[in-house]
């Protein structure tokens, strides 16, 4: 207050104190702003250009757009199962002969695709049917060669046959029938998982299962089984 309300010189002197304090306090603020401005520029390797505008980054990296987009991964060959099949001397020249279109152009062949083998690339298993009530009657895998052809490494020829691939096994299905069984309703299956070891496949599991039937004429199996399994 003696400063304000002095003389002359004692004005002066509080003007100059407060233009001190005031210069002082602009200084502390610039060098907050700039040590905020380095701070965003240390965050980033090449300062503000990684960081883009303020609170747009986050949003950025969390929109599907800025993910490695989907389906980029390299597509499985294709192949000509049933040309594969007919070229196989594993399969039987019976088989081959009656391997021959439903309707039009369209055969009676399933097709998988997956890792059987631990090959370079996808193995493939091929299921042959009837055409009249779809019961298989083959089931081969085939394995890529080097020098890009495929060899038959599994052949299974029994009437009702299907193989699929399950976590990189083979698992091979077998309906069973009785002397009075039809078509559609066998009396149980046989389920086989194959696993591949030293180039070959082997068996390291087996279930059967026998089907119970509804009381009366038999002619619709009940949906629980009872399932045994040998090892």
């Amino acid at each position: 207050m003696r400063g304000l309300t002095g003389s002359g010189g004692g004005r002066t002197a509080g003007r100059r104190g407060l233009g001190a304090t005031m210069a002082g306090s602009t200084a502390v603020a610039g060098l907050a702003a700039l040590g905020l401005f380095c701070s965003g520029c240390s965050t980033g390797g090449t300062g503000t250009r990684d960081e883009g505008p303020a609170g747009t980054q986050q949003v950025a990296v969390a929109t599907p757009s800025s993910a490695v987009p989907a389906g980029t991964a390299e597509p499985m060959p294709r192949v000509d199962a049933v040309r594969l099949v007919k070229a196989d001397p594993e399969v039987s020249r019976r088989l081959k002969q009656d391997l021959k279109p439903c309707t039009g152009d369209e055969y009676p062949v399933d097709t998988s695709y997956g890792t059987l083998t631990d090959g370079s690339s996808a193995d493939v298993v091929v299921n042959v049917m009837t055409c009249g009530d779809s019961v298989g009657v083959g089931t081969y895998v085939y394995r890529r060669l080097a020098d890009g052809t495929y060899g038959n490494v599994f052949a299974a020829e029994v009437p009702a046959v299907y193989g699929t691939i399950d976590r990189g096994d083979l698992v091979v299905t077998t309906q069973v029938y009785g002397s009075k069984d039809s078509v559609a309703f066998p009396s149980g299956e046989d389920v086989v998982t194959y696993h591949w070891a030293s180039g070959r496949f082997t068996e390291t599991d087996r279930v059967h299962n026998d089907f119970n039937r509804a009381v009366g004429g038999g002619e619709a199996a009940l949906p629980a089984p009872q399932t045994t399994t040998q090892n």
